[in-house]
């Protein structure tokens, strides 16, 4: 590791704890479990089980089997790529996408990223909202609801790393609780589990739309998983707990869901609660659970917007985009989860192909220190390989064709180095400038 860029901040008073703008310091870096946990409290979102029983009622057992680990192992494998290159750097996401796309082009990633989570606050808000209007039997009250968990979720996000952390820690162990027993008792009350492996559809989806919507679950997360992985001690113990958490966890939560969704042939999963009895003992895991996601959307849309404005304190930017999701949550967003993911899975995994296309094939893992760069406004090369990626994995998408997200990450980070080849036989200078060298 380059410890000139994690030290550059150090002897200087960080105007915010969380180095929004800045590598984090060695000495404020965290254990394996503590990033572990923060990533798999991410990763715990009960909002991932009802993807899984949404996609469950559209194939049969076997199907189901492979589209969850061939789709989980690839999110788990890119997001665990992007998460050794955040504890290797110390450097959030979209401070990343400065190097690669330039000072002006890193502003879509923030705009991207940022606003996705914008848009999943607001799924999660209203989530939890129709959750305790259902536990309560009072659906006029689901919008009251809504409002006020969008409120309470976002009060802890202004402290920051610590606060996911603390929440984690009591969230994940008791969600895990929640989706051994759910299967359990799923399985009891329709004929045990041969009777779940018979199931037949009920709904019709592309294996594509299937495997869109998994990834695009944490697209965006996983993309900016940096922003957390940053506080890892060494890369190799960012790689594991981000591979634990993208794989490991978002395949126990899917499991979940799709065997909720198959016993009881229903894809809204509040519903599926409510036939299983459960949804009283879930209603204060499952929120607890939510936290840490709404808390981890928050976090990064003030990273982003710290970024944009380029301003070393995120708490204006938490403090707008959560006025801005509270009004989205109160409109119905609920209702849109898979169009939602699928969008995500389309638009952000090219991004995080070019970012680590760029810095493999153009940096050779070594980046300079922010200091020493005078960033162009735009770098040609990578932003035509992300619009060729996202290109592909719109086509595909549409076309029902393999997995879109990874075509779009692995075209997106292989057209960098056949780009940055075309910039060179054309004479361009694609390249930042070096302040201690100068072009």
């Amino acid at each position: 590791m380059d410890n000139t860029r994690v030290k550059e901040v150090k002897g200087e008073e960080a105007v915010d704890k969380d180095y929004p703008l800045s590598p984090v310091p060695l000495t404020e870096r965290k254990s394996f479990l503590s990033v572990a946990l923060v990533l798999l409290g991410i990763t715990f979102f009960s909002p991932t089980m009802s993807t899984g029983a949404q996609i469950a009622v559209a194939f049969t057992f076997k199907q189901l089997c492979w589209i969850v680990i061939v789709a989980n192992l690839v999110l788990g494998v890119y997001v665990s790529a992007n998460c050794a290159i955040g504890a290797e750097t110390g450097l959030t996401s979209v401070m990343l996408s400065r190097y690669t796309l330039g000072n002006a082009g890193s502003k879509w990633a923030s705009f991207l990223l940022g606003g996705t989570q914008i848009g999943w606050y607001a799924y999660v808000s209203s989530y939890v909202g129709m959750l305790f209007a259902t536990a309560f039997n009072i659906p006029e009250y689901t919008t009251w609801f809504t409002f006020a968990w969008a409120i309470i979720f976002g009060v802890t996000a202004f402290w920051g790393y610590k606060a996911m952390e603390k929440v984690a820690f009591v969230a994940v162990p008791a969600l895990l609780i929640l989706v051994i027993y759910i299967p359990i008792l799923a399985a009891r009350s329709n004929g045990g589990f041969s009777a779940l492996v018979h199931a037949v559809p009920t709904a019709e989806m592309s294996v594509a739309t299937a495997m869109t919507a998994i990834v695009g679950t944490f697209s965006s997360m996983g993309t900016q998983a940096c922003n957390w992985s940053r506080f890892s001690k060494t890369p190799r113990s960012a790689f594991w707990s981000g591979f634990i958490a993208f794989m490991v966890g978002n395949t126990i939560m899917l499991v979940a869901g799709v065997v909720g969704g198959l016993a009881y042939g229903e894809p809204d999963f509040i519903v599926v609660m409510m036939n299983m009895g459960v949804i009283f003992f879930a209603l204060i895991i499952l929120t607890l659970n939510v936290w840490t996601t709404a808390h981890a959307g928050a976090y990064a849309w003030g990273v982003a917007g710290a970024e944009v404005a380029n301003r070393s304190n995120k708490t204006p930017f938490l403090f707008g985009g959560l006025v801005i999701a509270t009004l989205l949550a109160c409109t119905g967003i609920y209702a849109k989860l898979i169009s939602f993911l699928v969008f995500l899975g389309v638009f952000i995994p090219p991004l995080g192909g070019v970012l680590l296309g760029d810095y493999v094939f153009t940096y050779k893992r070594h980046i300079p220190a922010l200091q020493s760069v005078r960033f162009k406004a735009f770098r040609i090369a990578p932003v035509l390989a992300y619009v060729v990626g996202t290109v592909v994995a719109y086509a595909t998408d549409r076309q029902g064709i393999g997995i879109p997200p990874l075509f779009g990450i692995i075209v997106a980070a292989l057209c960098v180095p056949l780009f940055n080849s075309l910039m060179r036989a054309l004479k361009i200078d694609d390249m930042h400038v070096s302040v201690n060298n100068p072009r």
